[in-house]
């Protein structure tokens, strides 16, 4: 499944990138994550609860930083299983300065699922990736305009 699209926040690059690498904020932006430790540099354990219309289920996997380039860019990789099935996806996000100021995330990248989760069908996926990533989203606008993460000049 291809994704992409971007997002636009009320905070210069440096702030937002580092927000974007930051597992506590991480964690409470991401729909459905109940865990983000850091296990290295740049790559974190990753509990999450998924729904997708009647399926629903707990993975366990990693997430991971690759290519950095602050604050302009990097790769993320996903890796996770449970028991209805399989996740895997890379992406990446590119940062600029908006029109107006604020930042545009853009991203794109392709994941995969397996397994039971894949059984609802490819429009319900789709549907609810975008809707994920609209929350995502959300979450990290009131997470800049609340002032939580770490503080960046």
């Amino acid at each position: 499944m291809r994704i992409e699209g971007n997002a636009t926040l009320p905070a210069n690059s440096e702030r937002v990138y580092a927000l974007l690498l930051d597992p506590i904020v991480l964690a409470a932006c991401i729909p459905g994550c109940q865990e983000l430790i850091a296990d290295g540099e740049g790559v974190y354990k990753m509990k999450m609860k998924v729904v997708i219309a009647a399926v629903s289920g707990d993975f366990v996997g990693k997430v991971s930083i690759e290519d950095p380039s602050p604050p302009n860019s990097y790769r993320l990789r996903i890796d996770g299983n449970g028991r209805i099935g399989i996740i895997k996806g890379v992406g990446d996000l590119k940062l600029a300065t908006a029109e107006g100021g604020g930042t545009t995330v853009s991203y794109e990248g392709d994941a995969q699922v397996g397994g039971t989760i894949a059984a609802v069908g490819q429009r319900l996926l789709d549907t609810t990736a975008r809707m994920m990533i609209r929350r995502f989203f959300d979450n990290l606008t009131k997470a800049v305009t609340n002032g939580h993460g770490p503080a960046v000049s």
